[in-house]
């Protein structure tokens, strides 16, 4: 037969099992009433942004901005070996070098490197050095020029060449008449080592349009 003793812990059991049963009861209630607060709060938000449109991507780079924000780097592209032969060639002349000392009158274009003495420019003049190779810029535009040039002085020195002949034309057809072109190729001239020296070509007194330049493999001394 049960004690009173049994009967009071059997009460005390089903008044804490309510009690817990309450709470869970509670604990519900505020969780469901946190959720349909927080729908509430998602469904202004978005009519807030009804006709609202999300911004196109960006590349530009942010200074100090968090992770995920820059653009990722661009994708590295590997260039082959004529590409980084016609690369070095365009990094090695530039357009910005001044030659004005040059242009004052056609037929009197020289130049010179440093050491060479004036003996070497009357005989260049005169014909003393055979032509052996030629290239024709005439119409070309500026940059296929430059390339052409240092690919054609970079394979005039691997072959010894001692004379060659550059084509530059008046520049009657330029913008302006102004012989633009010419100036250009003076320029890309003086600053190639190759080259040690370089006339206007004339005949019967006229300019042509051209320069006889000596490489340093008529002087192979120097």
């Amino acid at each position: 037969m049960a004690s009173m003793k049994d009967f009071a812990d059997l009460k005390a059991l089903r008044e804490a099992l309510k009690e817990q049963e309450q709470q869970r009861a509670i604990e519900k209630a505020e969780r469901e009433k946190r959720e349909r607060a927080a729908q509430q709060e998602a469904s202004v938000f978005r009519n807030a942004l009804g006709g609202v449109k999300k911004l196109p991507e960006s590349d530009r780079y942010v200074p100090n901005a968090p992770p995920g924000i820059n653009p990722p780097p661009p994708r590295q592209k590997f260039r082959s070996q004529a590409e980084d032969d016609a690369a070095v060639l365009r990094e090695s002349l530039s357009d910005d070098f001044e030659v004005d000392h040059l242009l004052e009158d056609e037929p009197g274009v020289s130049f010179s490197r440093h050491g060479i003495g004036p003996d070497v420019l009357r005989k260049l003049r005169k014909g003393y050095w055979q032509v052996q190779d030629e290239l024709d810029l005439h119409g070309m535009r500026r940059d296929t020029a430059r390339d052409q040039l240092g690919d054609f002085l970079r394979r005039a020195a691997k072959r010894k060449l001692r004379c060659v002949c550059i084509i530059h034309g008046k520049g009657l057809g330029s913008a302006g008449g102004e012989p633009v072109l010419r100036s250009m190729v003076h320029s890309w001239l003086e600053q190639k080592e190759e080259v040690i020296a370089f006339c206007a070509a004339n005949m019967d007194g006229r300019p042509h349009g051209a320069l006889i330049v000596l490489l340093r493999a008529a002087i192979p001394t120097i």
